[in-house]
């Protein structure tokens, strides 16, 4: 294995990925730099630098730059993947899906429902997300909840580079649409990623860490607080148990499940808002399937819901915190 960034590992397996296979292609905003302007070409690979260096090994035919038209560029993507193609599309930020919605909500989720299985939409659209950058509230969200609502999407949240890798080439060679989550704050995260192809299936969360005092269930860059928290509270005695789903649809509730019911309580950590969002599907998951083994009521650790802060001060008050998860466990064990 090597030391690789999350974003090393989500460039590597877009080219092992392009390599393999003639019909993956890369389509987005400043995906290559340089297009129809005077200039460095390949200057940008996106506004995060993930793909750079592909134009040079693939060319224009297959990482191409598109106009400011989130609508118009989704739905050359979709179109390909029903022909046949296999578009790995990059919404810049994910707020940036309120201009194309429609595109996801009633074209791509339901082409395989509405063709009776006949048809399929192999379609891979990558973007980033979360808070913490003073990148203000149209640019910070956490929206993946809103499309774990919808039917007929697959929905992935990767909190390291390994999973990201694994995640990202299970993504590109499924035959449904995936909507792939980078959180920006863990582009530069560092971890052990093997140099060959993986894939990790959908649908099967990671118990990260095993403890019998309290199960925490994270997801994204919370999981690297719930691991600063649980070491914070193994200082003090309690240990937990931290669950990764790494992908919310399909979710892993069998593992969830088993791993609140062996601890007895429950501590959600989720930077979406708390309005219907994960935190409240496994507070939810954990009333409904193991009511019984729950010893103390279950805690939400999430931002308030408000849009999210421009100020430095009060943007660090809005996101939960390594300190903000151990003092929930603390109150699950009073």
């Amino acid at each position: 294995m090597s030391i690789k960034t999350t974003r090393d590992a989500i460039r590597e397996t877009l080219i092992a990925e392009m390599e393999r296979d003639p019909r993956v292609f890369v389509i987005g905003e400043d995906i290559a730099g340089g297009m129809g302007a005077p200039g460095e070409q390949d200057a940008w690979g996106g506004v995060f630098g993930v793909t750079k260096g592909l134009l040079g090994r693939f060319g224009r035919e297959r990482v191409i730059d598109t106009p400011i038209s989130e609508t118009g560029f989704l739905g050359l993507g979709i179109g390909a993947a029903n022909a046949g193609l296999r578009p790995v599309v990059e919404i810049m930020f994910v707020d940036f899906f309120g201009v194309c919605f429609d595109q996801v909500l009633n074209n791509m989720a339901k082409f395989r429902y509405m063709y009776g299985g006949k048809a399929s939409t192999p379609i891979t659209v990558r973007t980033s997300y979360g808070a913490g950058f003073g990148a203000a509230a149209q640019h910070s969200q956490a929206l993946y909840p809103m499309f774990a609502h919808i039917p007929g999407i697959k929905v992935a949240l990767p909190s390291n580079p390994y999973d990201a890798k694994g995640l990202l080439t299970a993504a590109i060679r499924d035959e449904d649409p995936v909507i792939f989550f980078e959180h920006k704050g863990l582009y530069d995260e560092q971890g052990e990623v093997p140099d060959e192809s993986y894939v990790l299936p959908f649908g099967e969360a990671a118990v990260v860490r095993e403890g019998k005092d309290c199960c925490i269930v994270a997801f994204g860059r919370m999981v690297l607080l719930a691991r600063q928290a649980a070491e914070i509270l193994a200082r003090e005695g309690i240990e937990t148990t931290i669950v990764d789903p790494r992908t919310i649809a399909p979710l892993d509730t069998d593992t969830i499940v088993e791993a609140i019911a062996g601890c007895g309580r429950l501590v959600v950590v989720d930077e979406a808002s708390p309005v219907c969002g994960m935190a409240s599907e496994i507070a939810a998951l954990a009333a409904t399937e193991c009511p019984r083994a729950l010893k103390a009521a279950v805690q939400k650790v999430t931002p308030p819901a408000v849009p999210i802060p421009f100020s430095p001060a009060l943007e660090a008050a809005y996101l939960p915190t390594a300190e903000a998860i151990a003092a929930a466990v603390r109150k699950t064990l009073q």
